[in-house]
Order: C-alpha cells, then structure tokens, then sequence
C-alpha cells in the first residue's frame, strides 16, 4: 500500500518537528520535507513531488497565501493551511479556500502552539481526507453542470406550493466555504425564505465566513444567534461550537446550545435536521454538500420519516470537493435528486417559486 506523501512548510521549527511526528504516527503517511518558508516551500515541491501539503498562513520571505496561488497555478496538489484563530487568520484562511486549499487545521494556541499534539488525530484526518480530494472541483469549476439522480425522481416535488412557509437547511464541511459562495451568491436578495446552515468550522471562523459571504451576495449572511427570529433573505450560520436547532414560537426561532458533539461534531448538521424534523406546516428543503464523513445523513432519515413532502438534494460527485457526506446522503436513498453545484441554487429558487433571472 503506497503511503500519502506529505510536504509540511512552517516557519517554526518546533511546529515543523511536531507536525512531521503526528504525521508520520500513522502508517498512511510519510513526510517527504519540510520547508521553512513558502519560497523553500515551492522549490521543495517541485524538487520532491508531494501529494500533500501543509502550509502555514504566516511565514517570512513568502508567506502561504502567496505560496498557494503559486503552486495551485504551476503544481496543482491538495492543500491543507495550518491558521491561528484570530481575526485576521479567519480572513486569510478562507481566502486560502477561494485560491484553492481544501481545508485548514486551526492552531490551538497560536503561532507556535507547543500543544499541537492535542489536535493531532484531527491534524491526520485532514490530512488523509485532503489526499483525496477532487482538484478538479477545486481548480476547475464546471461551466456546464452535471445533473445525474439517485433515483427516479418525482419533479413535482419541487414545485412551489404556494402560501407554506418555507425553509432551506443546509450542511456542509470540508470544501464548504467555496460551495456556499457559489450557491448563496445566486439567490437574489428578496428570497422568500430563511436558510439555515451548518458549516463545520471551529469558532471565530464561522463569523469570518459569515461576514465574507454577507459581502459577496445579494441575500444577507450571519452567524446565527440565540432566539433570532428567522427573515426571508438571510442565510444564518451556525457559529463554531455551538449545535443550532429551530424552534416555533409563533415565528421559527433560533436555538443555540452546547449539547454533546454528535459524530464528533458541534455544531452537528444531523442536530440541526433533528429539529426541523419537529416542526410542522412548514415546507422544507435539505441540502447536502461536500464534506467529509456522514453528518447529516441519520438527520435526512428523521425529516423523510416526519415529513415525506420534504425535499433532500445533494451534490453531485463531480463537484464535491469532498465526496463523503453527499454519498452517505445518497447511500439513504432518500435523496430526491443529486445535482452539480452550479445547479443548487436553480433548485432552491425552484422550490420557493423564483424563476431565473
């Protein structure tokens, strides 16, 4: 069994010894080099021929955003950054998404964060998801979509149903930031319905995420609150660490609370379905797309068992970044219909009675 090669570029040598001991920790893996900084870093890749990298955001000389732009343009290869949690590090991480990174591991303690080991089952998981991604979703989006199903589908399902209350819940994790702009930089800014969203991401970057998306559309984007009332035109993102679960109090209602993870995961796409599971007269949408893992999944099977007029639609393979929490959605075979990414936002425009324009 050949093992996944990784390159790991950061300007701390303790972080770089650290990094290279988790990795090398699993049998999967083998650390071909390390760099010190991104130009040590694009002349190590060329020179070694990694299938990975990791790559720090802040470096000397070059730092990793400048780096990735190079190597996605001359060495295209998955990606993953390491980032502080700050402000600023939330900011360039998910610039590092746009320019093509797969996902990023965030440092528990800063710049140097002498207890990295603590993330380091994270730090390998990322890392093996990551080898296998799809760089062609990454470096080349699809003009024309690719529509396929996981079964026969009833279209009628998604025809408005005039005077219902509607409610678009989406999940999504690795690759989602990419996933999210293109689908929520679609819809146009009076749509008529809330959307609700889990994205996996750990706290301060889902609020990062939430005021870039809130920048790039026409519909308004937040990080959810407690006891938010839910607007028609605004996507609301589950902040990092906290399960989101809707309520009705006479209005739907945000729910935000620390419950135990679920799968590992807080906030839990399955949590979030769980609750719209609950409410009735409402007519729903759930969107499954890339991501790791199965979140999501036993949600889907909770709202087609309370409400069969629900509609499920997932991302196709061919636009996954990562084809994981999409195909255990499909492996349920309760998805309606498994659409190109492009195409999302036509299906969801569809369902609240919103043509093209």
């Amino acid at each position: 069994m050949n093992t996944i090669r990784v390159l790991v570029v950061d300007d701390s040598a303790f972080m770089r010894k650290m990094i290279r001991d988790i990795l090398e920790a699993d049998h999967r893996i083998t650390v071909v080099g390390t760099a010190r900084n991104g130009e040590e870093g694009l002349k190590k890749v060329r020179e070694l021929s990694p299938d990975i990298l990791t790559l720090d955001v802040e470096m000397p000389k070059m730092d990793g955003l400048t780096c990735l732009k190079q190597i996605m343009r001359t060495h295209p290869l998955p990606v993953v950054m390491l980032s502080s949690m700050t402000t600023l590090g939330g900011e360039n991480t998910l610039k590092a998404m746009e320019y093509g990174a797969v996902d990023f591991i965030e440092k528990p303690s800063g710049a140097i964060s002498l207890n990295i080991d603590s993330i380091g089952e994270k730090i390998v998981a990322k890392v093996i998801a990551a080898s296998k991604a799809n760089l062609n979703a990454v470096n080349k989006p699809q003009l024309s979509p690719i529509v396929t199903s996981s079964k026969v589908i009833d279209r009628n399902r998604f025809d408005y149903s005039k005077g219902k209350q509607d409610l678009i819940a989406i999940g999504t994790s690795t690759g989602g930031p990419r996933a999210l702009q293109q689908v929520l930089t679609a819809l146009p800014k009076d749509y008529p319905a809330p959307i609700v969203i889990v994205q996996h991401m750990p706290p301060g970057f889902t609020r990062s995420l939430a005021q870039r998306l809130d920048r790039l559309c026409d519909i308004s984007v937040k990080e959810a609150e407690h006891q938010e009332i839910l607007q028609h035109g605004v996507a609301y993102i589950a902040p990092g660490n906290y399960h989101m679960k809707i309520q009705y109090q006479t209005n739907l209602i945000i729910h935000l609370d620390q419950t135990d993870a679920t799968k590992g995961h807080r906030p839990s796409v399955d949590v979030l379905f769980g609750s719209i599971a609950r409410l009735n007269s409402i007519s729903m949408t759930a969107v499954i797309m890339t991501g790791m893992g199965s979140d999501g999944a036993l949600g889907l099977e909770q709202l087609k068992q309370s409400n069969n007029s629900v509609a499920v639609i997932a991302e196709s393979e061919e636009s996954s970044i990562v084809f994981g929490m999409p195909k255990a959605a499909v492996l349920t075979r309760l998805v309606d219909e498994v659409v190109h990414v492009n195409e999302i936002s036509l299906a969801l425009m569809k369902r609240v009675g919103v043509h093209k324009r």
